[in-house]
């Protein structure tokens, strides 16, 4: 398919300036965070702590997991892994470790156990109808410490949202849980069945992480479980500052180098390339066609977020688990989130077929992305660079660059 022998238009790297600073010792600050805390009264040496991890690729989480688990046992407490991810590595006890190995945190890295297994058990139901499950991996132990980023949801708006809360009462909840939670609107269920767990659950407390807009640390928090909801609600309105996006609410094309779980828990951020390709809504920002040229290794084939997509590639088909991709799109009630976008051969015949949808290739707004996660470059058309000019913040190499593809058809990296 395509349109052999069109022609591409010249592309300019293109620099956004964020908001860089970052804590350079986490380790020292993790550590720091414990010292400073008020466990007068909540720690006996000896007791069992479940450390519930999620699947999210928070930058140098193994070293943040392992320095908590050095904090703990410091303090007399013997602490274990427990992942709490929802319905992530396939809804399979075995998956969701494979999915923490992955993400550096293993018995060698951490120095403890970890204990994957999808059993939970029923805490109640709350008022809107939804059941409350939790991780018998952690009510087994005799206290539970949360380790979460908070950002932005990538499916809905609200004061709490990926935090604290959220790793409560949808990540500790594994497949049935997060079902749950998700079939009741999670922007009603989070707090109150977070709520819930704290009643019912021994939770010592919480590490909260934030990453600025190039994936470095920017703030760690150690809060006790009864200010959890509004430490989420704080850092969230700071998250919303942070978030990187395109600097653009108007493209023709938007070339997605890769996709991704361990991108974004939506494949591709709906934050960036728009909440209405996931949700319906208003067309902001609009990009008309996006395509996809590949997904990561990491997602072990689930590629959930394809659905937002138009165009792809045979690679990326080749790649998915069906079976990962639909038991995450079921988990999550977003059913248009697992559709397929039409497959072309290769990269070449995938950006071909998208510059031949208008009128003049040359003169179409055209943005390349590596992912949604990672906005610092980018590379755009001679509209889109003449555009950005004018804007603050942003530096635009005046080198033209070409496209380029290997033996097999793959786009080539623009030279860095």
């Amino acid at each position: 398919m395509g349109n052999k022998g069109i022609a591409f238009p010249p592309m300019y790297r293109i620099k956004k300036y964020y908001q860089d600073s970052s804590i350079e010792d986490v380790a020292g600050t993790v550590r720091e965070r414990f010292d400073n805390f008020d466990f007068k009264g909540k720690i006996q040496p000896g007791k069992s702590v479940a450390i519930a991890v999620g699947s999210r690729g928070i930058r140098e989480l193994s070293l943040i997991v392992k320095t908590v688990v050095q904090c703990l046992q410091e303090r007399g407490l013997r602490p274990y892994i427990i992942p709490a991810m929802g319905s992530h590595g396939g809804a399979t006890g075995e998956g969701q470790a494979q999915v923490l190995a992955e993400l550096g945190i293993t018995e060698s890295s951490v120095g403890v156990s970890v204990v994957s297994s999808m059993d939970v058990a029923s805490l109640g139901i709350l008022e809107t109808g939804g059941e409350v499950f939790f991780a018998k991996d952690a009510l087994i132990a005799d206290q539970v410490v949360i380790i979460n980023r908070v950002k932005p949801h990538t499916a809905f708006r609200g004061e709490v949202e990926s935090g604290l809360c959220k790793m409560l009462s949808v990540g500790c909840g594994k497949q049935a849980g997060a079902s749950m939670m998700h079939k009741f609107d999670l922007a009603r269920t989070i707090v109150p069945a977070a709520h819930m767990i704290l009643e019912k659950a021994p939770v010592l407390c919480g590490l909260a992480v934030t990453e600025n807009a190039l994936g470095g640390i920017q703030s760690v928090t150690l809060a006790s479980p009864d200010a959890f909801a509004d430490i989420d609600r704080e850092l969230l309105k700071e998250t919303r500052e942070l978030l990187p996006k395109l600097p653009l609410d108007d493209l023709d094309i938007l070339i997605v180098n890769e996709m991704g779980k361990d991108v974004s828990g939506a494949g591709m951020d709906p934050n960036v390339i728009g909440f209405w390709r996931r949700e319906g809504g208003p067309r902001k920002p609009d990009f008309r066609t996006i395509v996809v040229l590949d997904l990561t290794d990491e997602s072990h084939g689930n590629a959930i977020g394809i659905g937002m997509a138009d165009l792809t590639t045979r690679r990326v088909m080749d790649k998915i688990d069906l079976e990962a991709t639909y038991m995450n799109a079921l988990t999550s009630r977003v059913l248009r989130s697992a559709r397929l976008p039409i497959a072309l051969d290769n990269d070449r015949d995938a950006i071909e077929t998208a510059l031949n949808q208008g009128p003049d290739p040359l003169g179409m707004r055209v943005v390349r992305i590596v992912n949604t996660g990672k906005l610092g470059a980018f590379w755009g058309t001679e509209l889109v660079a003449r555009e950005l000019r004018a804007h603050k913040g942003i530096s635009i190499d005046d080198t033209p660059l070409t496209f380029a593809f290997d033996e097999q058809n793959r786009l080539l990296p623009f030279g860095d």
